[in-house]
């Protein structure tokens, strides 16, 4: 892992800050993002004296297009090529909020940004001698289609529907991205981390996130951010996955998603649609 870099999101908290740990733990140099600078900050330097790897911390809101765009634009000034790009920030929203963009929060923050981030460092991706992409999904995708007249603005909104609908994009995504990269050296793959003992939604409505965590409690199925950050390093480095791109793990294990995450015209008509809102173009040939 010497000299190898990964940016992982959503990195001050749950589990891309256990991610972080263990991808410095194994030697792996790193960005990582986050709205809240002084975590960030402390979390960089923590690792850093730890480990001794290279950290950096840039501050980014990705629920803002603008933003991400920015973060991508230092990115690009600053690095030669990139390994790994972990898609993990996520949020759950009790309430219908807007986005900086005028698009549904949960959507715009959990899947949009990290599309159009993805293809905003696609070229450094492309400079590694081999890069992975790993994008976060969840459980929640199973119950859930997507509604593309929709999703940006929902007539009605449903908090659990949204983040369904969410993390059902970012398989979508996964399996999209892997048909149209032309890139024998950059995979692409989803992971469901199953039920983490996170805060993940904490902050809107204490009583369904306690029913939520108890929930997996109860099944005996929660489990801690360092096992889930232990799945994360696995599809990020394991040598038995080297070449393979367009699949889905629930935690270490290769499996099934759900029957409609494998449906073509769901996949098209979503990146069709934010490649649009975007204003943005994948160069796979150059």
């Amino acid at each position: 892992m010497k000299n190898k870099i990964a940016l992982i999101t959503g990195a001050t908290s749950g589990i891309g800050k256990a991610s972080a740990f263990a991808f410095g733990k194994a030697g792996i140099n790193l960005i990582i993002t986050g709205r809240n600078e002084k975590a960030g900050t402390q979390l960089a330097y923590q690792i850093n004296k730890r480990y001794g790897v290279k950290i950096d911390f840039i501050k980014a809101d990705l629920s803002s297009l603008n933003e991400v765009r920015s973060f991508c634009e230092k990115l690009n000034n600053k690095y030669e090529a990139l390994d790994i790009l972990v898609n993990n920030a996520g949020a759950r929203f009790y309430q219908y909020i807007k986005s900086p963009d005028n698009i549904e929060l949960t959507f715009a923050t959990n899947y949009l940004s990290h599309f159009l981030m993805t293809l905003l460092l696609f070229d450094l991706l492309k400079k590694s001698e081999s890069a992975r992409i790993i994008n976060l999904s969840s459980g929640a995708h199973w119950s859930n289609n997507i509604n593309i007249n929709d999703i940006l603005l929902p007539a009605e909104y449903d908090r659990r529907k949204a983040y369904g609908q969410s993390k059902l994009a970012m398989i979508l995504f996964t399996y999209e991205l892997s048909k149209r990269i032309n890139q024998k050296n950059i995979t692409v793959n989803s992971l469901d981390p199953g039920g983490v003992a996170t805060n993940l939604g904490r902050n809107n409505c204490l009583i369904a996130w306690s029913k939520h965590y108890i929930s997996y409690l109860l099944r005996g199925t929660l489990v801690t951010p360092a096992t889930a950050a232990d799945a994360v390093l696995y599809l990020s480095t394991s040598e038995e996955l080297e070449n393979v791109t367009g699949k889905f793990f629930f935690r270490k294990k290769m499996t099934k998603s759900s029957d409609v995450s494998y449906d073509d015209k769901p996949a098209k008509d979503l990146w069709e649609l934010s490649m649009k809102i975007c204003n943005i173009t994948l160069n796979e040939n150059k």
